[in-house]
């Protein structure tokens, strides 16, 4: 199988049987999300078109959109130099959300003045989705 061979070139030992994944928008190229797959989330990415990804909290394979519906039909992939890191051309699907905050990117915060400032619009309430959506809430 094609994605069993493109799997062997990518260097999952060096982090712990994980690379990073970067997600962009295949078209307007702003990145909407970081995230990790295992050789499993990779090949499963390959074979359907459709990002998977592995979630280091839960220890398991997170395809994308399964309970939002904001899945990424994925356009392009490519590997970094020391081929430990890669970036998904995606198409985002859904409610246009790749955050699970309900913003286009993750990445909709900007340091101004020492002040972290939401800069974005919501695109959805993540609310939507039931309460049992998204992380959990951070240790302090």
């Amino acid at each position: 199988m094609a994605s069993e061979s493109a799997s062997t070139a990518i260097d999952f030992d060096k982090n712990g049987g994980v690379v990073a994944a970067i997600a962009v928008d295949h078209l307007s190229h702003r990145v909407l999300m970081v995230a990790y797959m295992n050789r499993e989330a990779f090949e499963e990415t390959v074979a359907t078109g459709r990002a998977c990804y592995f979630s280091r909290s839960r220890q398991k394979l997170w395809r994308k959109g399964e309970e939002s519906g904001n899945f990424q039909i994925v356009h392009e992939i490519r590997v970094d130099c020391d081929q430990d890191a890669i970036v998904l051309a995606v198409e985002q699907r859904g409610d246009g959300a790749a955050c699970h905050e309900g913003y286009e990117s993750c990445f909709f915060r900007v340091l101004d003045k020492g002040e972290w400032k939401v800069v974005d619009a919501r695109k959805v309430d993540p609310a939507k989705y039931g309460p049992g959506y998204g992380h959990q809430p951070k240790k302090s």
